[in-house]
């Protein structure tokens, strides 16, 4: 497959080899903190990007994976789908891509190198011509309370709309929406947002009403969903000059 080149420092490239899906996968369980190797069932099926360091012999700094569905109708067989009732996204018409295990090495804090992931991103959705962007967004940890500003900040900003709200199916859920009844702090709701998920919403995403408590991976998240035609074009052209 063709390399996504990123600028200066970083590259972006989608992996070509069981090695390199290995190095994806380690550097996965460095930075989710997994005492077994973070890997599953959907890896075969994925195409997997990497964004490498070029001034430190090309090594591994971040990495995700995407699933590609022709539309809706497939929605079933995303990761997410394990979590949330998915079924209003089933009438869906046009291509969808599952965003997944994003991570960033733990000891890099350039905002570049989220930068040019989503420069390959974008470049990934643009080749294979993706209508919606979806996947999990998660906050550390399984404790509610210190993120309560940034789940009233979804509640009163970022809800799903209706026709594609997911609907409960996890066992253990925190369903922000219908519980909480505070303003939203503005300043401590973005410190508690994930990069990730920060990214998103900047971009005109949206989220479920409800975050699931996963015990195993010690995260909270949520199904967070973007629509391509929904992206400011100022932001769309930002995004597309990430990469050459």
């Amino acid at each position: 497959m063709a390399l996504l080149p990123g600028k200066d420092r970083y590259r972006a490239r989608l992996a070509q080899s069981p090695q390199d899906v290995a190095a994806a996968q380690q550097l996965r369980t460095l930075a989710f903190g997994t005492e077994q190797t973070d890997q599953d069932d959907f890896d075969p099926l994925c195409a997997h990007i990497m964004v490498e360091d070029m001034r430190s012999g090309g090594q591994l700094v971040c990495c995700f994976r995407m699933l590609s569905m022709e539309n809706g109708s497939e929605i079933g067989r995303s990761y997410s789908a394990q979590f949330y009732d998915l079924s209003a996204l089933a009438a869906f018409s046009g291509r969808l891509v599952e965003m997944g295990r994003f991570c960033i090495h733990p000891d890099r804090t350039d905002p570049d190198i989220l930068r040019v992931a989503w420069g390959a991103m974008t470049a990934y959705v643009d080749q294979n011509k993706v209508e919606m962007l979806f996947g999990c967004s998660s906050f550390a940890g399984t404790e509610t309370e210190e993120y309560l500003d940034a789940f009233a900040m979804l509640k009163h900003r970022h809800l799903a709309p209706k026709r594609w709200l997911p609907r409960v199916k996890a066992p253990d859920v925190f369903r922000f929406a219908a519980r909480l009844r505070r303003r939203p702090d503005a300043k401590k709701a973005m410190l508690r947002m994930p990069p990730l998920l920060r990214t998103y919403l900047m971009m005109g995403g949206w989220v479920s009403d409800h975050a699931v408590v996963d015990r195993n991976l010690n995260t909270l998240h949520v199904f967070t969903g973007l629509e391509i035609g929904a992206i400011p074009p100022a932001r769309k052209r930002l995004l597309r000059s990430v990469v050459r």
